[in-house]
């Protein structure tokens, strides 16, 4: 009778626990959803609709095997930031052996979610590796939904830019050269090589790589798919067709031979402002920062946005996405994943208040903070309110 009591007794708690309404970030900590679970969305984004954010990540599993796609893409809603309720698996991968593209085994990888207001769905592209082939594929995909929540319908996979050169491609650079085989990596030379297309010029027929990425929709409607591409080491920008399913041929890069990933990408005062990360593999690194007043650039890069303990590791993780706060102007959120390659469902979430020196995105570590860090009261005491 005692032993059933306390059962009794430490179930009303744990419900009781879980039932709490969160009032604020606590960056790196578990962060229960509705059920009490920590949410499994990882590399994720978030679409604002409707008076609601929805978040979309990778669904983790226990384990190695986790790092592939077992189960698919986890959706969760929320009215305040703080407080997720599980919506379910929004795109779910294909039985193992069914020859799908997305197939149990595969990998996705960074899902961004967007509305198109002229089709009236809700467009999901990611970063798809194929079943087998480790991260060869490099491909970029889109699914479809009439729901926010799912189930995303996948449509297909693409080599962005196949047949088409950047834009203010230099003619001379379009010309056969020494191929790769024939430079010394990350000598000055192989460098201007690769600023001057060599890693176009092989994908010309094919298509380019899209690996690591995020999509961009603009003031005019248009979209954007931003990723990283030329085995890694340049990241391009290309225009998305007006039902944001495909592209239109236009693109170009951004910070040849940079080696830069995890993009992460919001517009103020008319001007674009990019925050990635190095190529570490699961390591964390040193984030950069990059400022232009066009989406086709030029680029200007700039600072490690990261400032004071940690700032070389961006706090021990990687960005993957820059949210914009509903109804606050000019407010938005640095959304990063601690990784954990070896367990991959315990990754952690680091979300903290973005703010501007003037041109230069910066980061400060906040143990605790909310949405009032976006207020000038808020801003005055911190963001440990």
């Amino acid at each position: 009778m005692k032993k059933s009591l306390l059962i009794t007794a430490l179930l009303a708690v744990a419900g009781l626990a879980q039932a709490q309404q969160r009032t604020a970030f606590e960056p790196g900590k578990v962060w229960p959803d509705n059920k009490g679970t920590h949410l499994n969305a990882h590399g994720a984004g978030v679409l604002y609709d409707k008076g609601r954010y929805y978040l979309f990540g990778e669904h983790k599993i226990v384990g190695p095997k986790g790092n592939s796609a077992q189960v698919g893409v986890h959706c969760y809603s929320s009215k305040d930031l703080y407080n997720w309720t599980d919506e379910g698996i929004a795109l779910a991968v294909a039985p193992a052996g069914s020859g799908s593209e997305i197939e149990q085994g595969s990998i996705i990888e960074r899902p961004k979610v967007v509305f198109n207001k002229q089709t009236g769905k809700y467009v999901m592209w990611f970063h798809l590796e194929l079943k087998g082939k480790g991260y060869a594929a490099a491909r970029t995909a889109v699914a479809v939904s009439d729901k926010a929540t799912g189930p995303f319908r996948y449509v297909r996979s693409y080599r962005p830019g196949a047949g088409q050169w950047p834009l203010g491609f230099n003619p001379e650079w379009k010309k056969p050269v020494p191929n790769e085989a024939s430079l010394k990596g990350w000598t000055p030379e192989w460098k201007k090589a690769v600023a001057e297309g060599l890693f176009v010029r092989r994908d010309f027929e094919p298509g380019q790589m899209a690996r690591d990425m995020t999509i961009f929709v603009d003031d005019d409607g248009k979209a954007y798919n931003i990723h990283s591409s030329e085995e890694n080491l340049t990241l391009h920008v290309a225009e998305l067709t007006a039902d944001y399913q495909g592209f239109t041929g236009r693109w170009n890069t951004i910070a040849p031979a940079g080696h830069n990933e995890a993009p992460a990408i919001c517009k103020r005062g008319g001007k674009y402002y990019l925050i990635t990360s190095g190529c570490t593999g699961w390591a964390p690194n040193a984030a950069r920062s990059f400022v232009a007043s066009s989406i086709w650039g030029p680029w200007q890069q700039l600072d490690n946005p990261a400032t004071g303990p940690d700032a070389d590791s961006t706090y021990h993780s990687q960005s993957t996405y820059l949210l914009p706060v509903a109804g606050r102007k000019d407010a938005f959120i640095f959304m990063a994943d601690r990784w954990t390659p070896k367990n991959p469902i315990d990754g952690g979430y680091i979300w903290l208040p973005l703010r501007f020196e003037g041109d230069q995105p910066r980061l400060q570590w906040a143990d605790r903070w909310n949405l009032s860090a976006f207020d000038a009261a808020g801003a005055k005491r911190g963001v440990n309110p």
